[in-house]
């Protein structure tokens, strides 16, 4: 992804309200806002153009973040008939300055982007078919242009769902693994921009500890990864079926290990140094 230059204006002055990003020498531009500033949002302008949307917050019965990827010719009048969903507490949508968004064009987006939130996995997809469309090559690649300045700006508004969950195959190299060990069980991982990754394969053990019990965290975070599908039980041990982020390298050590551990300590690298001395050199 190329660098940018990226300029944020907070409307209210407050960075969590609403607030506009644009990416220098690109045409587009995306408006956010809380659910509470709703009203403040659609009275904007660029709210009468068209573009892609997102809804984001919280699925309760899931227990997981979740988001609603839309598009419409007048993002106004859509997001009028999302009121009566519960789940979401933020909204982001893209249009272009020129307004040359057609119809094709944000059909084209949202099923790209609908796509792609199915492949992370990071939230829920609230909206999980779209039509898409089909566009002529020239059109095709300023679309996948205007795709990759949502992929630039929708962290820096807060959003992290298209946000890839694991590294390029390239970046998963020897140097850069840590290994968690406990009764002959192995888990490998990596610190990553977002906290810390456990690799596909990585195992953990089948039971909690005792100790366990007295941090609520630990359980409802196994039990979470063993009803999504995330960890299966093979031979009297957890597996990782696929990458999973954490927000620590600790938050990754206590599943594997079923109960408190400091991943400072627990995760090292193929020599045996601690990771809390490897980032101390």
């Amino acid at each position: 992804m190329p660098s940018a230059t990226i300029k944020i204006f907070l409307v209210q002055g407050d960075a969590k309200r609403l607030r506009t990003a644009e990416i220098s020498n690109w045409t587009g531009k995306a408006v956010a806002a809380p659910r509470s500033e709703f009203d403040d949002l659609l009275s904007r302008d660029e709210s009468s153009n068209s573009g892609v949307y997102f809804l984001t917050g919280f699925d309760l019965p899931s227990g997981k973040s979740a988001v609603y990827v839309g598009e419409a010719e007048c993002i106004k009048d859509r997001l009028r008939g999302h009121l009566d969903k519960d789940f979401w507490n933020n909204i982001i949508f893209f249009i272009s300055k020129d307004e040359n968004l057609t119809k094709a064009h944000i059909r084209y987006l949202e099923g790209r982007l609908i796509s792609q939130a199915k492949e992370t996995g990071r939230s829920l997809l609230i909206n999980g078919q779209s039509s898409g469309s089909r566009l002529p090559e020239s059109d095709r690649e300023d679309m996948e242009i205007f795709l990759e300045r949502i992929h630039q700006l929708l962290p820096v508004l807060g959003a992290d769902f298209l946000l890839p969950v694991s590294f390029k195959q390239s970046k998963k190299t020897e140097s850069g693994l840590l290994y968690c060990k406990i009764k002959g069980l192995v888990a490998t991982g990596s610190l990553h921009p977002n906290g810390f990754i456990v690799f596909k394969g990585s195992e953990a053990v089948q039971h909690e500890r005792e100790s366990a019990h007295e941090y609520p965290y630990v359980i409802a975070l196994r039990e979470r990864l063993k009803k999504d599908g995330t960890l299966e039980l093979k031979n009297d041990k957890y597996i990782f079926i696929k990458d999973v982020e954490f927000s620590s390298p600790s938050a990754a050590a206590v599943v594997i290990h079923g109960g408190s551990a400091n991943g400072l300590v627990a995760w090292k690298n193929k020599d045996g140094k601690a990771l809390k001395e490897i980032e101390s050199d």
